[in-house]
């Protein structure tokens, strides 16, 4: 299965040309670190932003950038793994060695019989500590094959790292909780740092919000001679890109329709700029709460203008710290106007829809509650 399958939330962003041209900066320097068959100075990169920022649409976007080269005589992607909340496969560290491992073999067929018969030869390793595994399968397996030096670099990838929550320690208690999720973010951290201390031919791109704890281990001596960081919070002008994406899928949502809803106005061209400016003024520079909206007003079988303004004539809350992770009062909010736009003769249906969804997510993860990212 292609690794761009698992972007669920950003599948319409990196479908979107738009949207790409928001993260296009990101990409550049991104593809400049990278370098190709040139290896950086620094093997890790750390991509970081708030919540809704578009790193995994930036993951998205390089990864089918690298996968569609058609002028390397290698594959530049040895692996991806992306960490999942909600997913019991992707929620912990458990199998990121593993898989790993499989794709590197399948990046570089020369590792594939080396790593076979790792686990021909002791399939115990796989019930072992990552620490073992890392070593076993693909350590081991890249100095048998010697010529390391003359080997081109690959990508991994690592998406998500503050959605590796340890699964396996889950606590409803929620000091305990989010110690669990420093250890075990923590730890993927080192293992990444082990394999670039070895000096393998990989390069790491880690992707994740800028969780204290996660700030503070790529700001340790260890890491600050191996990793280079990109804010994609401070990466060009959101405001600016975000009002270019409104505008230009409010503009989509016009022409799609063959007798746009006027709500009764004038003759002025829908949406309107008051409406634009005062969905701006809500957005914060935040692409995901305009991407919501968005996917809110497109529907064919409702009036677009009739939605905008229901939206923007409800009442505002103060647009949080968007620096701070935690931060989603207003998201929160405009999903909350949302639900209450719902039909009365609809909403039971709704209500039920959203109590079995919240069923089978604590059903396939107890603990785990459905989050935005």
């Amino acid at each position: 299965m292609s690794s761009v399958s698992y972007f669920k939330n950003a599948k319409h962003f990196v479908a979107n040309p738009t949207f790409n041209t928001y993260v296009s900066e990101g990409d550049g320097r991104i593809e400049g670190w990278y370098g190709f068959e040139i290896p950086p100075e620094k093997k890790i990169l750390w991509v970081h932003a708030p919540a809704g920022y578009g790193k995994t649409a930036v993951a998205g976007t390089i990864l089918k950038k690298l996968e569609s080269r058609e002028d390397l005589d290698f594959n530049p992607v040895g692996a991806t793994f992306f960490f999942w909340r909600t997913s019991p496969e992707r929620n912990s560290p458990a199998r990121l060695i593993v898989t790993m491992a499989y794709q590197l073999a399948m990046s570089i067929p020369e590792l594939l019989p080396r790593i076979e018969a790792a686990v021909k030869g002791n399939p115990m390793v796989l019930n072992k500590a990552l620490e073992v595994q890392l070593v076993k399968f693909i350590i081991e397996p890249f100095r048998l094959l010697g010529g390391l030096t003359d080997m081109p670099h690959r990508l991994v990838i690592i998406d998500g790292l503050d959605e590796c929550i340890n699964s396996d320690q889950e606590t409803r208690f929620e000091k305990q909780y989010a110690e669990d999720q420093e250890r075990a973010q923590v730890r993927v951290l080192d293992l990444i740092h082990t394999l670039v201390s070895h000096h393998l031919p990989l390069c790491f791109l880690i992707l994740s919000r800028p969780e204290p704890w996660i700030k503070r281990h790529m700001q340790s001596k260890s890491f600050q001679a191996k990793t280079e960081t990109l804010d994609l919070f401070k990466v060009g002008d959101h405001l600016k890109d975000v009002e270019k994406f409104v505008r230009a899928e409010l503009a989509r949502i016009e022409e799609t329709r063959e007798s746009p809803s006027r709500s009764g106005e004038s003759d002025e061209e829908w949406p309107g700029e008051d409406r634009v400016q005062q969905l701006m003024s809500r957005t914060g520079g935040h692409i995901l709460y305009a991407a919501t909206v968005i996917r809110h007003i497109d529907d064919p079988y409702d009036d677009p203008c009739q939605r905008l303004d229901d939206l923007l004539g409800s009442p505002s809350i103060s647009t949080p710290d968007l620096q701070q992770s935690t931060s989603f009062t207003s998201l929160y909010e405009l999903y909350r106007q949302i639900m209450r736009s719902c039909p009365s003769k609809n909403r039971e249906i709704m209500i039920q829809v959203l109590e079995d969804v919240l069923s089978l997510s604590l059903t396939v993860s107890p603990g785990v509650l459905p989050v935005v990212v």
